[in-house]
């Protein structure tokens, strides 16, 4: 265990983690390091952890003219898919929804993520983000912002004389 001196020296989201007691609010330690809970296990080896927050894959690459973001949405409904664009900040955020049709009683095992995500990424200045446009189609979202012309690459003729 750390002593006070050592402890006052980390920085503030380390100080926690110097005093560690491997024992003491073990789920809490995790939830605050993976951003999740650890459920206990449930009949025939039902682990809660799909009731948590998720969080889907994403994908974000660069072009010559457009930066691109994509997110893996299976079985999230269009309306339940919000973008937003604030400071140069990017958020998604959504839900999914566990199927009614089947009560979660006689499920097996749940291993899919269900309940709200949200994503947030900052883009680079050189994004236009006046022309932002995103699409859903087969449970991918893809976002695009083109680049301002300034910052598109520009072919320079060299002259000899």
């Amino acid at each position: 265990m750390a002593n006070k001196s050592t402890a006052a020296l980390a920085p503030s989201g380390f100080r926690g983690w110097l005093d560690f007691d491997p024992f003491r609010d073990f789920e809490e330690r995790m939830r605050q390091f993976f951003g999740m809970g650890l459920a206990p296990v449930g009949r025939l080896g039902e682990e809660n952890w799909s009731l948590t927050t998720w969080a889907p894959a994403c994908d974000i690459y660069e072009t010559d003219n457009e930066i691109v973001g994509k997110a893996e949405l299976p079985e999230v409904k269009k309306e339940d898919v919000h973008v937003s664009l604030e400071n140069n900040l990017l958020t998604i955020r959504g839900e999914r929804k566990l199927s009614e049709e089947t009560k979660r009683e006689n499920y097996h095992r749940l291993e899919r993520r269900y309940g709200e995500f949200t994503r947030s990424f900052t883009l680079p200045n050189f994004a236009d983000t006046s022309k932002i446009n995103a699409e859903f189609k087969d449970g991918m979202l893809r976002v695009t912002l083109p680049k301002r012309e300034e910052a598109k690459p520009k072919q320079i003729e060299v002259k000899v004389k």
